[in-house]
């Protein structure tokens, strides 16, 4: 990665050019300047695809923003630069009171979350709900939106600071997954078993947790953090009548766009209500942006940090 001076943007017919003040940051980017993600931008390209910023140019076809708007847009990539195109269909207006880095920091954590406990998990009032990789981006929205949803929400994470995390963002109890994969099944039994489990982890750590589940149960793949993908025994599945279900927000979004403008415009009046709250840890300049990625893959990023390209107008 370097930074370079490129041309100032001009928009397609159906594009705006955005202003951008702040860039979430998630392991998706990682991924993609790794070459491993789904969708492989073509080369060169800027990492970030959840941006926050301010409407600077509209194309001719453009009816729904104007010049000055301020908007988050989900774009995929481009993000870390100090402006970029978006078409129409992926730019949604803030909500009044939410500042850019706020609104940088909510779309993909919490939208993939809402998604997959809503509509995957169907999950339901009193039910226990574990989240593994509790500690960071999507784990965080896990935590708060399944409390939201009237779920009890054992946390686990790999440190005793990272559970501390957890436990002020409202988990019920804390594991600490690293503890062995047989006493990681029997501290979750113990705690009375996973009705749903959330894993934005992967690794070794799925099938103690899974072969804690109970029956009926649902197990959401969400992610890889750890590295490894798993593999488990699908007699698993079986034995305890478990549901496994894949979670990939970005591709329902292309799919059913409506639908999902329409959950975050719901996670974006939480936000403004104060039922929900991005934990942001840290903020990088956009010269430094490549240490944040550095940090992700040393997972040492707890809740969500953004790059930012002005101090000041970030935080308006």
């Amino acid at each position: 990665m370097q930074l370079t001076q490129l041309p100032l943007l001009t928009p397609d017919a159906d594009e705006v050019v955005i202003q951008v003040r702040a860039c979430g940051v998630n392991f998706p980017d990682l991924l993609q300047v790794q070459g491993r993600y789904q969708f492989k931008p073509p080369l060169p390209f800027a990492p970030g695809g959840e941006v926050a910023g301010v409407v600077s140019a509209v194309g001719t076809d453009v009816e729904t923003h104007a010049i000055g708007d301020k908007v988050t847009a989900m774009t995929g990539w481009g993000g870390f630069a100090t402006e970029l195109k978006a078409r129409e269909d992926q730019i949604l207006k803030m909500p009044q009171g939410m500042s850019f880095e706020q609104a940088s920091a909510f779309t993909m954590t919490y939208g993939t979350t809402y998604y997959a406990l809503k509509n995957r998990a169907q999950l339901r009032p009193g039910e226990t709900l574990v989240v593994l990789g509790a500690s960071g981006g999507v784990g965080t929205a896990a935590i708060e939106l399944g409390k939201l949803m009237g779920a009890r929400v054992i946390a686990c994470a790999s440190t005793a600071a990272k559970l501390q995390v957890c436990a002020a963002m409202g988990a019920d109890e804390c594991v600490n997954y690293t503890c062995g994969d047989k006493e990681l099944k029997k501290k979750i039994r113990a705690l009375g078993g996973a009705d749903v489990v959330y894993d934005a982890v992967g690794d070794r750590f799925s099938e103690p947790v899974m072969r804690s589940m109970n029956w009926n149960g649902r197990f959401l793949v969400i992610g890889f953090a750890a590295g490894e993908i798993p593999k488990i025994p699908i007699n698993i599945a079986l034995l305890k009548s478990i549901s496994i279900v894949g979670v990939f927000w970005g591709a329902w979004k292309m799919r059913e766009n409506d639908a999902a403008n329409e959950q975050l415009s719901q996670i974006a009046k939480w936000i403004s209500e104060g039922k929900l709250k991005p934990l942001i840890t840290k903020r990088y300049r956009l010269e430094e942006a490549h240490k944040c990625l550095e940090d992700v893959a040393a997972r040492k990023v707890t809740g969500k940090v953004v790059v930012i390209m002005n101090e000041g107008a970030s935080r308006m």
